[in-house]
């Protein structure tokens, strides 16, 4: 018997280790553009103004591009093998988001959906489009459209296989295809993700502030980290998975199959003092080829310098003062806090030598702060 055409992709999907794949029209997801406007008209996307910049073109898949008719929407499991959370214990070593501990999930899928669009285009012919976090697309709602999970409470997808470990792709088509029934919400009265949350992002179920969101603070953000966030985010120096790996829904990803990214770090979550050594050139190599590197040494090397502030080491203090004379205002300032921290006598001592000579305002006020 002949496959349908939603079997044929779905086989050729499997073959590129895709976990999930399901159909929707290119009609717009329902509510998702009055959530979005919400999420905006409250400034919760804070840094994050392409948002904004490309709100109208987000709310529908045709005002991205008129023609489409079908999206393909794909899942590539990245469960890890053990808790993400353990590390959090380890106060010394930096605690990196599963995703980003291997190589650029961008690269990585975008090259499989070039893939997939050229065999699709081989027995369905149409012009398509490739999708990967990068443009004006609402992946989450078209997943939850589309059968391939839920949103959760958490904001992120939530699949009844892969729990909350799953990296979205989309391929838009002009070729007509069957859609997929959405999958029912099945968090219930469940909240662990929220109630996990260091830092109280979410202002209510479903609902996210990423101003206060760790990811959004250690990835997204360009300048210091507000005071209030500091303690609460421990030694997470890229990233945040409390609210992903506490859903209950995990425990059916333990045996799905997981894509494993080529993994280019050095240590999942390495120790702080390797990572407090990192000058520019170091950090580009070291993180080449990952989510990190996007990031930035110098904004990097900010969460580093909190976590150093947070882990009690006292060993850490020599490579921490080092970071008082650094380029770098955001390196400066952490370095001042953490020094703070660690050795509140010797940074009272120090401060008499370097804060006159200061002369950035925020690195001055972390000056000022010790001893108030």
């Amino acid at each position: 018997m002949a496959l349908t055409l939603k079997e044929r992709i779905a086989h050729e999907a499997e073959d590129l280790d895709f976990a999930a794949v399901r159909f929707a029209s290119a009609d717009p997801p329902q509510g998702a553009g009055i959530a979005l406007d919400a999420f905006l008209a409250d400034g919760r996307h804070g840094d994050m103004t392409w948002l904004a910049a490309n709100s109208d073109r987000r709310k529908s898949p045709r005002a991205i591009w008129p023609e489409v008719k079908s999206i393909i929407m794909l899942g590539l499991s990245y469960g890890p093998e053990r808790d993400p959370l353990e590390v959090l214990g380890q106060r010394s070593r930096g605690a990196i988001s599963v995703y980003a501990q291997g190589a650029d999930y961008h690269d990585v899928i975008k090259a499989k959906l070039k893939t997939l669009a050229a065999r699709v285009q081989g027995f369905a012919p149409g012009d398509v489009k490739i999708f990967v976090d990068t443009a004006p697309v609402m992946e989450k709602p078209i997943a939850a459209k589309a059968g391939l999970g839920w949103q959760g409470k958490h904001t992120n997808l939530v699949s009844r296989d892969f729990g909350s470990w799953l990296f979205l792709g989309a391929i838009f088509t002009t070729v007509e295809i069957v859609p997929d029934a959405p999958e029912q919400d099945h968090c219930g009265a469940c909240r662990r993700c929220l109630d996990v949350c260091p830092t109280k992002a979410f202002v209510a179920p479903y609902q996210l502030d990423a101003r206060a969101c760790i990811s959004y603070l250690t990835i997204e953000h360009k300048g210091h980290i507000a005071p209030e966030f500091r303690e609460a985010m421990g030694n997470r120096i890229f990233g945040c998975d409390d609210c992903l790996a506490v859903c209950p829904w995990n425990k059916f990803a333990s045996g799905a199959r997981v894509a494993k990214l080529s993994v280019r770090v050095e240590s999942d979550n390495p120790p702080l003092a390797e990572l407090l050594k990192l000058d520019g050139a170091a950090f580009r190599a070291r993180f080449r080829g990952t989510p990190i590197k996007r990031t930035g040494r110098d904004r990097f090397l900010r969460n580093v310098l909190i976590a150093a502030g947070n882990s009690g080491d006292a060993t850490l203090v020599p490579e921490v003062e080092r970071h008082l004379g650094d380029a770098s205002p955001l390196v400066r300032a952490m370095a001042v806090w953490a020094l703070s921290r660690l050795a509140p006598e010797w940074a009272a001592a120090v401060r008499e030598s370097e804060a006159p000579a200061e002369g950035d305002p925020a690195v001055a006020d972390e000056w000022a702060r010790i001893g108030a």
